[in-house]
């Protein structure tokens, strides 16, 4: 797909305020009505309501889809125009919507391979910048003039001649390479993700880190090929990248390794809710390196998968999602024990979120000193929604059914047994000042 370079400046613009510009305006503006019509009916036939969608995007001018439909149709209707009428609008039109398709397609990538990473943004705007160049460079023909004089610089590189020219061009297809790559990886890990849960989500978040990090591989070892790079010279490097990691990088690697066996074994998912090293919470990504805890109040914490593996971790969620809690209530010792058992096992099934199976369990646990004590033991289901708020719910429930019921919740009492010599009243002397 190419497009002849503007020679004669003038002419150009002579042809371009000619009334046959018309017509090349109106099919290029029909194909663009064609190819927003075709991509938000193939949104609606595949159903897409993923923002992240690199195809499609959020709306139909933000994912790669429109742009790429556009530059065939424009291509297509160049290829018609061009024995019947002289084209002016077209010699510009092919380049400045490759451009565009570069420049989305790029943005849309990093987009979605490094969501919220602080560089995408100068990496958009360089992208953006060298694809508006390269389209000016075409268009004006000054472009094969560049190449010819950049392929004139070079420097010899052990047995290797190297030149600017093939410096750019390696870096620009290895930056394509690695473009596809990441785009590849992003679908797949959309289409694994998609719809699982539990178990299922921790062995597919496996094979996708598995497959990314093989399709990163494959696509620098083409990004390093395409720039010139003899690649059996990597087996040096690779035997010093096996001794710094035997040395310096052996916990870095037990991390990855163990990020691997977790998401493998499936001993901890994505969703369960576990306590390692005094920190309970609830596991909401597991990556290549380290997994991600969310206690019940909003703190994240940051733990390398090596110390979940070494360490005792306690998974509450690992066979079963049920938590049990209790609480403890004081009532006076003449208090009727079956109505108070009875009141705190209502109190409890009044919540929802309290299973009924298995039912509550009071029980006096002890003989106090100001009453007897009653625990309280239930279970619940859904423990990442909370339970401080739901035990503070029965503690309410059970205070007013017990004052409901007139039964005596006992504060401290203390009994003070004062002697008869202790009792006596002090005397104090109270001396006059001296005049």
């Amino acid at each position: 797909m190419s497009a002849a370079p503007i020679q004669d400046l003038d002419a150009w613009l002579t042809a371009l305020v000619q009334p046959v510009a018309l017509v090349e305006l109106s099919v290029v503006v029909g194909c663009m009505a064609l190819a927003w019509g075709l991509v938000w009916l193939l949104r609606r036939a595949v159903g897409s309501t993923d923002v992240t969608s690199i195809l499609f995007g959020r709306r139909v001018l933000d994912g790669v889809l429109f742009p790429m439909l556009l530059l065939a149709l424009v291509f297509a209707a160049r290829q018609v125009l061009a024995g019947r009428i002289p084209l002016a609008l077209f010699r510009i039109a092919v380049p400045v919507m490759l451009a565009l398709l570069v420049i989305r397609l790029g943005a849309k990538v990093l987009q979605v391979a490094f969501n919220n990473a602080h560089w995408v943004r100068v990496v958009e705007r360089t992208i953006s910048w060298l694809a508006w160049l390269a389209m000016v460079l075409w268009v004006s023909g000054l472009l094969p003039v560049l190449l010819e004089e950049l392929d004139q610089i070079t420097w010899k590189v052990g047995g290797t001649t190297l030149s600017v020219r093939s410096i750019i061009e390696g870096s620009l297809t290895a930056g394509v390479v690695l473009l596809i790559t990441l785009w590849i990886s992003a679908a797949i890990e959309s289409r694994l993700l998609r719809k699982a849960t539990g178990g299922e989500l921790s062995l597919r978040k496996a094979v996708s880190n598995a497959t990314r990090a093989l399709l990163m591989f494959v696509g620098l070892l083409m990004a390093l090929s395409a720039v010139g790079i003899d690649l059996t010279a990597l087996s040096v490097l690779g035997g010093a990248i096996g001794v710094g990691i035997g040395f310096g990088l052996q916990k870095l690697a037990a991390n990855y390794v163990s990020g691997f066996v977790i998401l493998a074994e499936r001993s901890m998912r994505i969703g369960d809710n576990v306590r390692v090293d005094n920190f309970e919470g609830r596991i909401m990504d597991i990556n290549a390196r380290y997994t991600v805890i969310r206690s019940l109040v909003g703190r994240e914490s940051i733990v390398p998968n090596e110390m979940m593996m070494t360490n005792r971790v306690e998974n509450l969620s690992l066979t079963d999602n049920r938590v049990w809690q209790s609480t403890v209530v004081s009532v006076a010792y003449d208090s009727d024990v079956n109505l108070v058992m009875r009141l705190l096992t209502e109190a409890a099934l009044q919540q929802p979120r309290v299973l009924k199976d298995p039912a509550p369990n009071p029980a006096l646990s002890a003989f106090g000193a100001d009453g007897l004590e009653f625990t309280l033991g239930y279970w619940i289901g859904d423990p990442e929604n909370g339970q401080l708020n739901l035990r503070s719910l029965v503690n309410l429930g059970i205070l007013e059914a017990l004052r409901a019921n007139g039964v005596e919740i006992p504060f401290p009492q203390r009994v003070l047994h004062v002697r008869a010599a202790d009792a006596a009243p002090l005397t104090h002397e109270r001396r006059q000042p001296e005049a």
